[in-house]
């Protein structure tokens, strides 16, 4: 079983207007809403590979029964840490012109009790893992250093993958993690420093290694990721394709190099599925995550070269 721990839930509401009028009446044309979180993202794209997959986190009271609702449709096991409050809800709105206006929303605080709470579920699931994925921002109340707790009670026998940037991935390479998944500007902000160059990427990954990582992959968009583990480094380029929505690419990349991670594939395997992955969920406007038939057709199509 592979677990993931989903710190921020959020509610995506997606609105298409002819005109977006300030002090006005606006018609909606078209909306979508997406129960989504980083980590909820990546047990779909599990799911959907068909890993055994467990989701825990936390969730609000208020509007958090939907996640539920989706996490079954799509075949997760689940239990959360429930607290007062709701979800945040974020909005965009997209006119006929193609102008996008977004509004951000927060997630409820989470009190030190209920943070304590979700450590001993993680404790208690973890032992029987074959893998532990964290991932999201982090909501009121909880510190940057809550990434360390967690990943010290899961047992160092057990792989930690991270998807987190700043000062939560410095507090996880504290505990030592298996891989960590950051896009190129989450790697700027961690290191504070502009890598402009594939030399320049890979030794901030190289930084990232000394700091307590054993895998760094890194996300480079339209141009695909690259993987090291400090001995062989490789690039994979993504392939031409219709770019429908950028919701759940990140996730999809996590869940699909998390799965070839725990079934023993190579560096250059597990690249090759995180790209494939990553790619198949920007073609699906309609899901989170990506569906299996896209991601297998594109990652037959896949190369990579060794850097």
């Amino acid at each position: 079983m592979i677990l993931t721990v989903c710190l921020s839930p959020s509610i995506d509401v997606n609105m298409e207007v002819d005109s977006l009028g300030v002090g006005k009446a606006n018609k909606i044309k078209r909306k979508k809403t997406y129960y989504t979180g980083n980590a909820i993202n990546i047990a779909i794209g599990l799911a959907h590979l068909n890993a055994n997959v467990f989701a825990t986190g936390f969730m609000y009271e208020d509007n958090g029964t939907q996640f539920e609702h989706e996490l079954h449709r799509a075949g997760v096991s689940y239990r959360f840490v429930w607290n007062k409050g709701r979800v945040g809800e974020n909005y965009k709105i997209v006119d006929r012109r193609s102008m996008l206006t977004e509004i951000s929303d927060t997630n409820s605080e989470i009190t030190a009790e209920k943070q304590k709470e979700l450590l001993t579920l993680i404790s208690q699931y973890s032992e029987s893992c074959e893998a532990v994925v964290v991932s999201g921002a982090l909501p009121k109340g909880v510190k940057a250093d809550y990434y360390n707790k967690i990943l010290s009670v899961v047992p160092h026998s057990v792989p930690r993958i991270v998807d987190a940037d700043g000062e939560c991935l410095l507090q996880a390479l504290k505990c030592g993690v298996k891989l960590v998944k950051p896009n190129l500007d989450e790697l700027e902000k961690t290191l504070k420093k502009k890598l402009t160059s594939i030399e320049d990427i890979l030794s901030g990954c190289r930084e990232i290694l000394s700091m307590g990582s054993e895998i760094v992959l890194v996300s480079l968009g339209k141009q695909g990721a690259i993987i090291t583990d400090g001995i062989s480094s490789y690039h994979c380029k993504s392939i031409n394709v219709a770019k429908n929505s950028t919701l759940g690419a990140g996730g999809g990349m996590v869940a699909a190099a998390t799965y070839a991670l725990v079934r023993g594939g190579s560096l250059s395997e597990i690249l090759r599925c995180g790209v494939a992955a990553g790619t198949a969920a920007i073609t699906s406007p309609e899901d989170i995550s990506f569906a299996k038939s896209k991601y297998e057709e594109i990652l037959s199509s896949l190369s990579f070269e060794e850097l």
